[in-house]
């Protein structure tokens, strides 16, 4: 046991094994012995291998936590999540515990383990991925349940709504909506959803009658008040979308894209002021982004029209270094 220690300090890993390996055969009945052995050869990456003697240490002594969070980490290694489950929830390995559960489809208790976890480790790498994906799996289930049970309702077809919305479907997305919202014309979020869908087929007019109409029942929802004001700005509405873009500044302040059509709304109204205030804000929040790009080409063409060629020459430079930085698949129109 001490040459397996000594071994294992000095990082010669292959002679620890073996010294550990003898004192099992030296003492089958002592746990720790086992339980050196199979941390061992999780250290080598020999997950197969670790699984016997890690049991049998635990055969030997139930009690030993350490045992029980390596077996649990070598059986979900293996694809043995089910049996790897006890020992994790023994040892509570939540981030462990939480990608098991999704491999045998407890997705619900996988967020929950995954959630608590990342508090722990925000901004964890993996643990954002497992936790993604096991949301996306209890989303995907809770769908299908819907879809399943009650297909003809306005839920189902809002869901339907929402996929087809994500693949960029848009006929099929407006079919499912206006459907849900004949049905259910009261469901919060519906109109707003419909109104994104006729925005991206470009009908300003009738993208405005569904924002409009979400404004009302939600008063407070930012996003319905910023939507509502891009689609009057479509339509050169100026005034009256700087008014609701003004308001969606004020329920959720210094939101990128709501700061970027406010400035583009003052410019229109002929108040520069109002335009390079926002467009700066939109700079100071954002920076590096296609938005901060085209804020810099909204105040390159504001300088230039108040004869501060010094200014308009600066934006144009920052507008063309991000323009050169940023994917133009991220442009958003000017």
């Amino acid at each position: 046991m001490q040459a397996g220690v000594d071994a294992h300090k000095q990082g010669r890993f292959d002679v620890a094994i073996a010294e550990f390996r003898k004192a099992t055969e030296t003492d089958p009945n002592l746990a720790e012995a086992f339980l050196n052995l199979g941390e061992e050869l999780m250290q080598t990456h020999d997950y197969g291998a670790a699984i016997p003697p890690l049991k049998r240490a635990l055969e030997l002594n139930s009690n030993l936590d350490a045992a029980h969070l390596q077996l649990g980490y070598a059986l979900l290694s293996q694809g043995y999540a089910a049996e790897a489950i006890p020992h994790l929830e023994r040892v509570s390995a939540l981030e462990a515990l939480g990608i098991a559960q999704i491999d045998t489809g407890q997705y619900q208790e996988a967020v929950a383990n995954l959630s608590a976890a990342l508090v722990k480790r925000p901004g964890d790498q993996d643990l954002l991925y497992y936790l993604g994906r096991a949301s996306g799996l209890l989303s995907k289930r809770a769908i299908d349940t819907l879809l399943g049970a009650y297909p003809d309702s306005a839920r189902a077809h809002q869901a339907m709504g929402e996929n087809y919305l994500v693949l960029r479907q848009m006929p099929q997305a407006e079919s499912q909506f206006e459907e849900a919202s004949r049905q259910r014309p009261e469901i919060p979020g519906l109109h707003l959803e419909l109104g994104m869908v006729y925005a991206g087929a470009a009908r300003w007019d009738k993208a405005e009658e569904e924002f409009r109409m979400e404004t009302k029942m939600q008063p407070g929802n930012a996003e319905a008040a910023y939507r509502l004001g891009a689609a009057l700005l479509q339509q050169g509405k100026a005034h009256e979308a700087r008014q609701e873009l003004t308001r969606a500044d004020q329920l959720k302040p210094d939101m990128p894209e709501t700061m970027y059509s406010l400035g583009k709304a003052a410019s229109l109204e002929g108040n520069p002021a109002a335009a390079e205030k926002a467009w700066t804000r939109v700079i100071e929040l954002e920076k590096e982004s296609s938005l901060a790009m085209q804020a810099h080409f909204g105040l390159a063409n504001l300088y230039r029209k108040q004869g501060n060629t010094a200014k308009a020459q600066h934006e144009m430079q920052e507008y063309k270094r991000l323009q050169d930085k940023v994917p133009k698949a991220q442009n958003p129109p000017s």
